[in-house]
């Protein structure tokens, strides 16, 4: 065979192989998918070192140490504000609606401190949401204060930094539009800001430390509803440049409506946006928790990203303004999820994920469920391997535009060689 024809042969072949190889890669991001590997799960009361266990909001796995840190939402009322390590071995998890307890360890109890060096008082701080931050001297944590809006007064919500110890580190800047202000309903004329127990649920981090995103649970007051049956809502997400500790930009994450009416009718119901994780800088995983009194929990877990979506940093109100919010789309929804004896699992009120180990080559997600220290709930750790790419490669236009340009590579190089 002649060099050259060779040549243009093994080019063509090369160019087809890459083809080849894009649209696998894309079919297989699109393939993603979460393989339930079991649960265990603790009775409200459960104590560990002369603090009750429960409240459980959020959680971070700890690379380095193999453990993880959970944060309790008790409002200084049982114990002072806290967060837990503890150690959680997979193996022991169970595909059960009774799976014990014997893979979940605690090993600490952390007081968070104020910037005084003290422990909250009662009903002062409503710890919700917790990171780690990578640092030249070691990982620091990030942790949410949801903040308050009701008739008993207001309180900023927070985003702060902490040593491992507790001890307070900063505080970032929150922008004004987020501070209560109006009536304690959130409901009134001219209201703005948070409304109570819809502020600061979520909080997830960049795997450099560079960025955090802190997002409502629902809208602020001037943004739009809160999320109720047949009507979604606004969460904001707000971007934070972690080195100054102010916010860079702002998107709007769309929230579902509650899914199932309550009963009796006109009895509590919600949904919201209860954690964010970050794949990348773009892409996430949000969790969406509804509760409707009656009928129990709808968890979902959603891919979104911020690609395409507006930056609305700028508006002081969202309701009337036009805007793109970041995109979504179901990964799982939890109550589709069976234990090995075909019963559905009984979910709690599931707010916090993070990734956990890489266990047979396989990525896992940990979920934990806050009890509200509740006799009739329980808290649940909940886990799941990944199958498949979370974060997307390239949109297929990206393709079509990358292998239009290697076909029109190979064409000039065709007839350079003519």
């Amino acid at each position: 065979m002649h060099a050259e024809f060779r040549a243009r042969q093994h080019g063509r072949v090369g160019l087809a192989l890459l083809a080849g190889l894009m649209i696998a890669a894309y079919g297989e991001s699109q393939a993603a998918s979460l393989n339930y590997l079991g649960q265990q799960t603790l009775a409200t009361g459960t104590q560990f070192a002369g603090t009750q266990v429960g409240g459980l909001s959020g959680i971070v796995y700890n690379a380095r140490t193999g453990g993880y840190f959970a944060i309790s939402d008790d409002r200084s009322q049982f114990n002072p504000a806290r967060f837990y390590g503890l150690n959680l071995d997979l193996a022991k998890f169970q595909r059960s609606n009774t799976p014990g307890s014997a893979g979940v360890a605690f090993n600490q109890v952390t007081t968070l401190l104020t910037a005084g060096g003290s422990s909250f008082g009662a009903l002062t701080v409503d710890p919700e949401s917790i990171r780690l931050l990578p640092g030249a001297s070691g990982p620091t944590l990030l942790w949410t204060n949801e903040g308050q809006r009701s008739g008993a007064g207001f309180q900023s919500p927070t985003l702060r930094q902490a040593a491992l110890d507790g001890g307070h580190l900063r505080d970032f800047s929150v922008p004004a539009a987020y501070l209560p202000v109006g009536s304690s309903s959130g409901a009134a004329a001219g209201d703005s800001g948070i409304r109570n127990n819809l502020a600061f649920e979520s909080l997830t981090v960049s795997s450099d430390g560079k960025t955090a995103w802190v997002a409502t649970e629902n809208a602020l007051a001037q943004d739009g509803p809160a999320a109720s049956v047949g009507v979604a809502s606004p969460s904001r997400v707000a971007q934070f440049n972690v080195a100054s500790g102010l916010r860079e930009r702002e998107y709007v994450y769309l929230t579902d409506a509650v899914s199932a009416a309550p009963n009796p009718a006109g009895s509590f119901a919600t949904n919201g946006l209860v954690e964010l994780l970050a794949i990348d800088d773009s892409h996430f995983l949000a969790v969406e928790r509804s509760f409707s009194t009656g009928v129990g929990n709808n968890i979902r877990i959603y891919l979104s990203s911020t690609a395409g979506a507006s930056d609305v940093s700028g508006l002081a109100a969202l309701a009337g303004q036009s805007y793109q919010a970041m995109s979504k789309s179901l990964l799982l929804d939890l109550g589709t999820v069976k234990n090995d004896d075909g019963s559905a699992l009984l979910l709690d009120n599931v707010e916090g994920i993070t990734f956990g180990p890489v266990v047979n080559g396989k990525q896992t997600l940990v979920l934990v469920a806050d009890n509200n220290f509740a006799a009739s709930q329980q808290t649940q750790f909940i886990a799941f391997s990944v199958e498949g790419a979370l974060a997307p490669v390239p949109e297929p236009t990206s393709w079509a535009l990358m292998l239009s340009g290697l076909l029109a590579l190979g064409a000039v190089a065709r007839k350079q060689r003519k």
